[in-house]
């Protein structure tokens, strides 16, 4: 018992070293998958900022938030020059925290009444849903529209390329991207393929270490 239990931690230990080779493959993933979100996101911001601002402003069609040309510049410069440094991974560890900010500000603001999901799913995925009501609503409506769309429309053109549905525009995609940069600020940029890994290569062999 005790040699099968030896054989399989050291075939564990082995298989560890081996993914311990593949470790810079996560993060940057990560950076690949956020770099185009947060850039898009700061662009169209920065090029509709007197709409974003309004927004941002306006108590009852909008967030009512203080100082809303202020935000608005800070949002989508943050997510313009954040996204930017997760692609080519610099600084990494130090954008991933106003960009969590910018998403924890997304997630309390704009999303948080409307729950958790962004689409209205029948099937929970998540069990802490606090506004199933707006799931059974949405549902509601969404199956109201098919129904219009199928009677005075060419439904199989109008579903080719997937079918309708209603925007719960619940905190989930604020919080995924919450939690994704937490894991970059945890493990930063990965070897091989990031700026801050060969800058502080370079760092290190000039110091001598």
């Amino acid at each position: 018992m005790n040699k099968a239990l030896r054989g399989i931690n050291a075939f564990y230990c082995r298989f560890l070293r081996a993914v311990a080779g593949f470790d810079w493959l996560g993060p940057l993933a990560l950076r690949i998958f956020l770099a185009p979100i947060l850039l898009l996101a700061g662009m169209n911001k920065l090029g509709k900022i007197d709409d974003v601002a309004a927004w941002f402003g306006n108590p009852d069609w909008g967030l009512g938030l203080p100082a809303p040309y202020l935000m608005a510049w800070l949002a989508g410069l943050t997510e313009l020059l954040g996204g930017a440094a997760l692609l080519v991974g610099l600084g990494v560890r130090l954008v991933a925290m106003p960009l969590m900010f910018v998403m924890a500000v997304a997630a309390a603001t704009a999303h948080w009444q409307y729950g958790w999901h962004a689409l209205p799913e029948e099937t929970l995925t998540m069990p802490w849903e606090w506004r199933r009501d707006l799931i059974e609503e949405a549902a509601v409506r969404r199956d109201k529209a098919r129904e219009l769309f199928q009677a005075h429309g060419n439904y199989a053109w109008l579903t080719e390329a997937g079918s309708f549905t209603v925007l719960k525009n619940g905190i989930e995609f604020a919080a995924t991207y919450f939690v994704m940069l937490l894991a970059l600020l945890c493990t930063g940029g990965g070897r091989w393929v990031s700026l801050d890994y060969w800058l502080c290569r370079a760092l290190g062999q000039r110091h001598g270490k």
